[in-house]
């Protein structure tokens, strides 16, 4: 086994600890990059996605009969 053998000398495999150590670098700070990016998407689309949401449900009340043009109208300019 290479790792008993008595001419071990230090410097054998360096290069593949250099490529993984740069591998762990790419992961590490690609991870990074996209949890921002995650954040980021997820709290900025959060704002319109419940606007939506909620003018989704008003045009659903409204298509049923439940709420008239009038107070269609009025909510959806609330919303906006």
């Amino acid at each position: 086994m290479w790792f008993l053998d008595s001419s071990f000398d230090m410097h054998n495999g360096a290069g593949w600890w250099m490529i993984w150590g740069g591998a762990m670098m790419v992961l590490f700070w690609g991870s990074v990059v996209g949890l921002i990016a995650w954040g980021v998407a997820r709290f900025t689309g959060q704002r319109q996605s419940d606007t939506d949401s909620a003018l989704g449900l008003v045009r659903g009340r409204y298509a049923s009969g439940e709420i008239s043009r009038d107070e269609f109208e009025q909510i959806r300019q609330d919303l906006a």
